[in-house]
């Protein structure tokens, strides 16, 4: 990592918020950088001196500039989540321990969990045992993450107004609002599709979902692949950057069609997917028994999973003029329109399964509409590599 002036500024007030954290001089060196984003500067760095005892190794994130007014504070979303975490048991966290931090230099001190593969790794290497085995670790440790911290929203919320917040968002609410707005327009104008009455009621109650439910737990909310780092004492969540309050049921919907704000999103083994369902099902009727009935459980996450659909479909769907292109250019993504096709026809069959035939039917005209558009490639999603 090149010693540029951001690396030499994040390193020197790393070490004044250890010092002062410790009582006594820490000094810093080797940073590595992790990648970060446009918003903050991520670096595993080496404890080379300290009078006490601290892990060989620590990450430390830095963020910019605050946002300004009516836009949400990453650095307060992660250092509330990361107090949040670190005040479980060690047994219990599914995320890096908060070793320091200081608000006003928008700086955090993290544990280190490794230089582990993340799961975006397993899926993009060649062992489908392995992939099986992370997915299903990944499973486990969403479960647990919604039974640990069910009940934390007061908690979460003090934690934010103590950084300065008086209120906060979940940024993928935002834009299924916003979607459920919008896409009707874009659809008639870009597929020639318009929204039924009844599916457009479907919509508004499935967004039900994001207001306050007896379902609620704490989300990372961006739970992707390359953020959940595959470790031998299972997975671990990695950036708290959007993370929010939520109803469950819009993280389970992750379980049933891959990864679908990501642009990691490609198809799975049918049996895989019921069995990481199950495997997250198992974590969270200890909290929420009623939901090992299907009866209760089965339309909240076909709700869910509408509202993804329907958001994806806004955020990825080419506008006229756009090339029906990657998910992300610069990442080994699927087509756009193959994405969407794939999981147009997932929400169907399982609306059809659920007795939910207006959302069937709309489902496969919009299927039809894609592949109009974009042609029968749309209908070839392949498994990821893993799978293949």
């Amino acid at each position: 990592m090149p010693a540029s002036a951001e690396v030499t500024d994040t390193l020197g007030t790393a070490e004044t918020v250890l010092t002062r954290r410790m009582g006594a001089p820490v000094r810093l060196a080797d940073p590595e950088d992790l990648g970060g984003s446009g918003r903050s500067v991520v670096m595993r760095v080496r404890v080379a001196e300290t009078p006490f005892e601290l892990p060989r190794t620590l990450v430390i994130k830095h963020y910019g500039t605050v946002p300004g007014k009516g836009h949400s504070d990453p650095f307060a979303h992660e250092a509330a989540s990361c107090q949040l975490a670190t005040a479980l048991p060690p047994e219990l966290r599914v995320g890096p321990e908060l070793i320091a931090q200081d608000t006003e230099k928008r700086l955090l001190v993290l544990e280190d969990l490794g230089r582990g593969a993340n799961l975006a790794d397993v899926l993009f290497a060649d062992d489908p045992r392995a992939a099986e085995r992370s997915l299903l670790a990944w499973a486990r440790a969403l479960g647990r993450l919604h039974t640990s911290m069910a009940g934390r929203e007061a908690d979460f919320d003090a934690l934010m107004r103590r950084l300065g917040l008086e209120s906060w968002t979940d940024p993928v609410a935002d834009d299924i609002q916003r979607s459920l707005r919008e896409l009707p327009e874009l659809l008639a104008n870009t597929l020639d599709l318009s929204l039924p009455e009844q599916v457009r009621a479907r919509l508004d109650s499935a967004a039900g979902l994001l207001g306050s439910t007896k379902y609620r737990s704490f989300s990372p909310s961006d739970i992707c692949p390359d953020n959940s780092l595959v470790t031998g004492n299972g997975v671990r969540f990695l950036d708290f950057e959007w993370a929010c309050v939520r109803d469950i049921a819009l993280d389970a919907a992750y379980l049933q069609f891959p990864f679908p704000s990501s642009w990691c999103s490609y198809a799975m083994p049918a049996g895989l997917v019921d069995n990481m369902l199950a495997t997250w099902r198992s974590e969270i009727v200890e909290v929420w028994s009623d939901l090992d009935d299907d009866a209760v459980l089965m339309p909240r996450l076909l709700d869910a999973q509408l509202l993804w659909v329907w958001v994806s479909t806004w955020w990825f769907l080419p506008r006229d003029g756009q090339l029906d292109g990657p998910i992300d250019a610069h990442m080994p993504s699927p087509r756009r329109s193959t994405a969407l096709a794939d999981r147009w026809q997932r929400l169907g069959k399982d609306a059809e399964a659920n007795d939910m035939p207006e959302v069937a039917s709309y489902a496969e005209r919009m299927v039809q509409a894609l592949v109009e558009r974009f042609g029968s490639g749309a209908l070839e999603l392949r498994p990821y590599p893993a799978f293949r």
